[in-house]
């Protein structure tokens, strides 16, 4: 495979991307970016949003879980309800977000990403709908599941489809991950407003309805799924098979599959994938059980409604709004997610500006000594909570372009999908494990023993940048 390279727009019409100064060219320049590039941007920015809105409104509700249920009944046999239990169950949706993208990279690779888009969409709609019915924590597992199942093809499907479809590809990254952090923070946020009217399974009726909507517009959105490498000298969809790698028009066969894993992580591409499940662990175990965290720290107690409304409007609402109160961990909870669109966006300029080596040793070795002053600076006050919740929003999302941009860099863009899937398998499958993590130290040990085990988890990230940067890139061919 040749080297990467950066193809020029062929269009002169400002797009969504269009940047003063730019990400390469001299300062003062102004880059633009062509119709496809835009509609790409458009389908994944909109997905990537949904997705991460539904992940990240689970935590929300299992603050509701934890006092709603008191045991898992199995028929054979029942569990408390606890948080290493709860843990447990929620660990099992988001382990399958992470399994099903390896295999959802090796679909993606054969079938093209707007297909997968449209299933992954449908599939959250309707596992958020199951919940809205749900009787029991089972029924509640399997709705998590089926949630997993549908959402875990997105990352492949996105991924792929932005380094093979458009030009700008570090910016593409950026924008992408901004419209995630989007949803994340927004996720929370929606689903606290809702739960101050409604219940929590109504409320997740309700949130199926955008995942619909976005369905619809992904099967009607037209764009070049293979642009950037067909401008780069490889093969568009039109053109055949590049000289890429075997698998340029995807994985046909269980012998195939094995060739190009193993090819893949004979390379440098296994430490990348260290690297992601790292990510994976460190993210799941901060926020599986954030809100909670949050509950427990000075300056978090309940807040009437009725105090902060006028008292004859209180009285004409009557007992119901007397009776409720604002959660304020949902709420600071939620901003801290959405600090991360900052860091998406400076993850994204970063990895078209220094080498992506050096990016992941020094984020990750920040994310290790967050981890371990998050706690004595919380534990001070309100204030201080917010400043350092605000720059764990910041560094927790700002490694995440800088890994995406590593596989592009590692991996030959025939096997793009497959590269994105294991990437994904390590992120969100093996990160998955962060929960189960997380729950079992807060229910037999404390916080600062999870915090410590996290500093840990990012150092060894930090330490593999550090291996990356003093090693020779591949040159792909």
């Amino acid at each position: 495979m040749s080297p990467i390279r950066r193809a020029e727009p062929r269009s002169s019409a400002p797009g969504v991307f269009a940047q003063t100064g730019g990400l390469t060219p001299g300062v003062g320049e102004v880059r633009v970016v062509n119709r496809n590039d835009r509609a790409i941007a458009g389908l994944v920015m909109l997905a990537h949003g949904m997705v991460h809105t539904y992940e990240l409104s689970i935590p929300i509700f299992v603050t509701i879980w934890l006092t709603q249920y008191e045991v898992i009944d199995l028929g054979i046999t029942q569990f408390p309800v606890n948080q290493a239990t709860l843990g447990a169950v929620v660990t099992a949706g988001y382990a399958l977000f992470g399994l099903g993208a390896l295999p959802g990279g090796i679909v993606v690779d054969r079938v093209g990403s707007r297909r997968l888009i449209s299933a992954c969409l449908l599939g959250m709609a309707a596992s958020f709908l199951l919940l809205w019915l749900s009787p029991s924590l089972v029924v509640v597992a399997i709705g998590l599941l089926l949630w997993g199942a549908a959402a875990s093809v997105y990352h492949p499907a996105g991924l792929a489809l932005i380094s093979k479809g458009i030009e700008e590809r570090g910016t593409g990254f950026a924008y992408h991950g901004i419209a995630g952090n989007v949803g994340i923070g927004l996720g929370p946020l929606l689903t606290a407003i809702l739960l101050l009217a409604f219940d929590w399974t109504t409320v997740a009726g309700i949130l199926a309805l955008p995942a619909l909507v976005a369905a619809a517009y992904a099967t009607r959105a037209e764009f070049d799924e293979s642009a950037a490498v067909a401008a780069d000298g490889g093969a568009s969809d039109d053109s055949g098979d590049s000289n890429d790698s075997k698998a340029s028009s995807g994985i046909s066969s269980l012998a195939e599959l094995l060739t190009e894993s193993r090819k893949l992580f004979a390379g440098q591409f296994v430490l990348v994938f260290v690297v992601a499940m790292c990510s994976g662990l460190y993210y799941r175990g901060v926020l599986t059980f954030l809100p909670g965290l949050l509950a427990d720290l000075p300056g978090f107690a309940p807040v009437p409604i009725s105090s902060l409304l006028p008292a004859g409007l209180v009285e004409m609402l009557g007992v119901g709004a007397s009776e409720q109160t604002l959660q304020p961990q949902n709420y600071v909870y939620s901003g801290i997610l959405m600090v991360g669109v900052l860091g998406q966006y400076v993850g994204g300029r970063l990895t078209d500006r220094i080498a992506i080596e050096h990016g992941i040793a020094g984020a990750f070795g920040g994310l290790a000594l967050l981890a371990l002053a998050f706690l004595p600076i919380a534990n001070a006050g309100f204030g201080p909570l917010l400043l350092v919740g605000a720059v764990l929003g910041f560094a927790l999302f700002v490694v995440q372009p800088l890994y995406q941009a590593a596989i592009a860099e590692y991996t030959p863009a025939g096997t793009r999908g497959l590269s994105y899937g294991f990437t994904y398998l390590g992120v969100f499958g093996v990160g998955a494990l962060g929960g189960v993590i997380a729950g079992t130290i807060l229910t037999y040990a404390s916080p600062p023993v999870l915090f410590t085990t996290l500093a840990g988890i990012a150092a060894v990230a930090s330490v593999i940048g550090v291996v990356l940067s003093r090693t020779t890139r591949p040159t792909n061919e």
